[in-house]
């Protein structure tokens, strides 16, 4: 337990270092244009923002950013032709879609343990899609 509260700290420290370094980059969301690096970037930022503790300072930080790169991310890979119809793309628009209705019905309540498992079973799915080409 000890351990767990300080690694939590050190981890939404290192979060705040590199938003705050994104920050500074002409893309407040970070994302570089590259389909691939852009959704690992993504998954990154989201399972950062899902596991932060409900008591760190930075979440309301964390939660916007994230919310930032979800609008972002949907934008710019929706209408792109080569991305929209495979299955990593899909599978992650649907666990987006799910972090945003939720982020917009609730704000920055806590995640259910229902909806926290579903999320990491979908972005497993999402890498495993991407390992793959697919």
């Amino acid at each position: 337990m000890f351990a767990k509260k300080y690694l939590s700290r050190l981890l939404a420290l290192v979060l705040v270092v590199s938003i705050s370094l994104m920050g500074c980059g002409s893309n407040p969301s970070g994302l570089s244009g590259n389909y691939r690096e852009d959704t690992i970037a993504v998954l990154s930022n989201l399972r950062t923002a899902i596991e932060l503790p409900d008591n760190a300072t930075n979440k309301k930080d964390v939660v916007s950013l994230a919310r930032k790169q979800i609008s972002d991310y949907a934008s710019r890979y929706r209408r792109n032709s080569e991305t929209a119809g495979l299955r990593s793309f899909t599978t992650m628009q649907t666990a987006l879609n799910a972090i945003a209705g939720y982020y917009s019905s609730y704000g920055n309540r806590p995640l259910p343990e229902k909806l926290k498992n579903r999320l990491d079973q979908e972005f497993k799915q999402v890498e495993i899609s991407l390992k793959r080409g697919v």
